[in-house]
């Protein structure tokens, strides 16, 4: 591999984050794994060591977005060109990176997005989570002009340039960076397009997206929308 580091944001997924460790490892091979572990009470970190990976532990839990920038943060210390952003929970298959990594070379991107609707059209997803997509979707081409199919991903590849800009302290939300980071990216002239990538779903129960938590989501998203819109170019 080139000179790539792996993000696995995690909060208290000591089920499973050796085996999304090893997954990782048994395709990309001795490639630099960092698992961002935000405030977890269990035995994340402990075990995402054992499993060989470099782990910063957050004090307190900051949120999925707070601890992407942290791992963005790192990469840029540390002099890495791309990193490659993958669940903590199961649900990014490894096995879709190789492709992710061949669609960005091909097409010159900043950012690829791993779609599971290029892959699973039938994917099984909640009603509103759906729907919500479906609405972030057509803002996302409206605004773009590009088809996103799946811009609530968190399975991307990024290149220095993109995770550089990211990792400045107003440019990432704490909470879901989803529709509004594709906006301010392409805002900024950055090139993302997706790459079929196959997901599967949560081992684990709890989920950011359960109970009344897509409505909370639906509404955050458009107040973090219009602070894209209105935000001026730095």
């Amino acid at each position: 591999m080139r000179n790539y580091l792996v993000i696995i944001p995690a909060y208290n997924e000591e089920y499973s984050i050796c085996e999304v460790i090893e997954e990782v490892k048994a395709q990309l091979g001795q490639i630099d794994i960092l698992v961002v572990n935000d405030g977890s009470t269990d035995k994340t970190s402990y075990l995402a060591q054992e499993a060989g990976a470099t782990v910063l532990n957050l004090p307190v839990n900051i949120g999925y977005g707070g601890a992407l920038q942290t791992g963005f943060r790192f990469a840029v210390k540390f002099g890495y060109d791309y990193v490659i952003t993958v669940d903590a929970d199961t649900q990014h298959d490894p096995a879709s990176i190789k492709n992710m990594i061949e669609t960005m070379d091909n097409a010159g991107a900043d950012v690829v997005i791993g779609s599971r609707f290029l892959v699973d059209c039938n994917y099984k997803m909640g009603l509103l989570r759906r729907a919500g997509v479906f609405i972030f979707s057509k803002i996302a081409m409206a605004y773009t002009g590009v088809r996103f199919t799946d811009p609530t991903s968190g399975f991307q590849i990024l290149n220095r340039k993109a995770f550089t800009y990211l990792s400045k302290r107003d440019n990432y939300p704490l909470d879901y960076p989803d529709v509004n980071i594709i906006m301010a990216l392409h805002k900024m002239k950055f090139k993302i397009i997706e790459a079929p990538a196959k997901m599967r779903h949560k081992k684990t129960t709890k989920s950011m997206h359960s109970g009344l938590k897509p409505i909370i989501y639906v509404i955050r998203m458009f107040v973090a929308i219009m602070v894209v819109l209105l935000k001026k170019d730095k």
